[in-house]
């Protein structure tokens, strides 16, 4: 864990002067001319506040519900593939990959719009929307009479759960104290739970109430994946209730403070400490001294500026102002697409390949299918709780636990072809899906710390984007590939170690400071 002595000193705002603002960043990413001088003083003023505070009732409360977004990313591609074969069982479709594919076309919509928007405006609607619009068409698509209909139901939902990380990671970040960064990478803790909770509804529901393989298969022996519908449908509504009713989401206060609202981010503040048992000594004074001649985000033409800036592209050229941060941009983008692509070309159509791979070795059953997607989630929890320990390590850091980690699901999905049994291929899955775990959890933390908060949300709608972009061809790959062939295993693992080698040359190591 980072101590709070690693955080960067941070002067008092009457000491500090624009001279030496870029000498004192305390974050990896920022070089001369990378960030407004303004922007980037304020925010370590807010970073100073928030270390004050510390980790308390509010942070631990937020841990909590946005933890359902990092559950909800994951829930949804799971549930697709596990109600895969039963529909493609019911309704014989020319070409069962539509469904993925349908799927991945909101993942992608979702990611853009939610991404981009919460930083144009903000966070708050979209971090309660996102869950809202996913748990009705989940609970929507349990009625679906065909498959063009579920296919239907599967974009709108998917709309839903492509905002989630973008915007969940951003506001999370935003309220942390430059200690307890780790916890972004502890959440995906819950990203390993949901796949363990919808294999585990999965197992009984999917196991004995769908149509056996190479059997006439009629919507009354298939019920199975409509009720798991249902349930998964529900549990999204829970998720939503406890976020928009039983808690109270404030607004980032350097989103705020990057709009020019600073006496709305100072309230903030505040009212975090209040909620923690304590108090802060931040005023408006602090941030209103950086402003040149004291009116930065009061006069009609800063406005009019902010509104204008709404209808442009500054929050992408912001990641692309200096070389280091455009070298890092793309790279990082690059890693989400070659994952984008790898990771659904394998695991969106596992249950399909253990099924039928266990045809082949004679235990091929709807229930041994399901069972052993089970025991591949559970491996995946102590994964992400050791991604957590690992982005800490001195000379190891973030970039060392994610290529290590990428490379491995890469290796592990090589060593799969070799498997002659299905308890071989059960082990190498199970291999597999530990150290993705591992990948995830510290990427969905290093991504959002690469960024600065005011297009933070640009930022992880263009990796999100770049990644559901990938995602949506690999279906089409699918569609033209041999899924009883290793091929789609062979491409899948040379993309994972393509990205855990890229990961390597990227320019920033954020471990041990406080994200602007």
């Amino acid at each position: 864990m980072a101590n709070p002595t690693q955080v960067a000193s941070i002067k008092k705002p009457e000491e500090a002067q624009s001279t030496d603002i870029l000498e004192e960043a305390p974050v990896a990413v920022l070089e001369e001319g990378s960030l407004d001088p303004v922007y980037e003083a304020k925010a370590r003023v807010l970073n100073k506040a928030i270390q004050d505070i510390g980790m308390g009732r509010y942070q631990w409360q937020l841990f909590i519900v946005i933890g359902f977004g990092w559950a909800s990313d994951n829930l949804w591609p799971i549930v697709t593939s596990l109600i895969f074969t039963p529909i493609t069982n019911e309704f014989h479709p020319t070409r069962p990959p539509f469904l993925t594919l349908a799927q991945n076309i909101g993942l992608l919509v979702g990611a853009v719009f939610w991404g981009f928007g919460c930083d144009v405006f903000g966070r708050r609607w979209a971090f309660n929307l996102t869950i809202g619009v996913t748990a009705v068409f989940g609970l929507i698509a349990a009625g679906s009479p065909n498959f063009a209909a579920i296919g239907v139901f599967a974009a709108l939902w998917s709309v839903g759960v492509g905002g989630n990380l973008p915007v969940d990671s951003a506001i999370f970040l935003e309220f942390l104290p430059g200690s307890h960064q780790y916890l972004l990478t502890i959440l995906s803790v819950d990203w390993a739970l949901a796949q363990v909770v919808a294999t585990l509804i999965a197992w009984p529901i999917l196991g004995n109430l769908t149509c056996q393989e190479d059997t006439v298969c009629t919507k009354s022996k298939n019920m199975g994946w409509r009720y798991f519908m249902l349930c998964m449908g529900g549990i999204a509504m829970i998720m939503f209730f406890l976020r928009f009713v039983c808690f109270t989401i404030f607004e980032s206060p350097k989103y705020l403070m990057g709009k020019g609202k600073d006496a709305e981010a100072v309230r903030i503040v505040h009212e975090v400490a209040r909620r923690n048992g304590t108090t802060s000594n931040l005023t408006v004074e602090d941030l209103e001294i950086f402003n040149v001649g004291g009116t930065q985000g009061t006069e009609a033409s800063a406005a009019l500026q902010r509104r204008l800036e709404k209808l442009n592209f500054t929050h992408v050229k912001a990641l692309f102002a200096t070389k280091k941060l455009a070298f890092s941009t793309t790279l990082i983008t690059l890693v989400w697409a070659f994952i984008g692509l790898g990771f659904p070309l394998y695991n969106a159509f596992l249950p399909y390949i253990q099924a039928t791979r266990g045809a082949k070795f004679h235990d091929g059953s709807t229930y041994i299918t399901y069972r052993n997607s089970l025991i591949i989630a559970v491996l995946g929890v102590p994964g992400c709780l050791l991604g957590g320990f690992l982005v800490e390590l001195p000379r190891f850091g973030r970039k060392g636990a994610l290529s290590l980690s990428t490379v491995l699901t890469g290796v592990f999905l090589f060593a799969s072809t070799t498997a002659v049994t299905s308890n071989a291929l059960l082990g190498w899955n199970c291999a597999y899906s530990f150290v993705t775990n591992i990948m995830y959890a510290v990427l969905y933390a290093y991504t959002p710390e690469i960024f600065p908060t005011k297009d933070r949300g640009t930022g992880n709608a263009i990796t999100a984007s770049a990644n559901r972009i990938f995602g949506i061809m690999a279906p089409i790959i699918a569609m033209f590939a041999n899924l009883q062939t290793a091929a789609p295993v062979y491409v899948s693992g040379a993309l994972f170690i393509a990205a855990g080698l890229i990961v390597i040359i990227l320019p920033f190591e954020p471990r041990g400071k406080a994200s602007l």
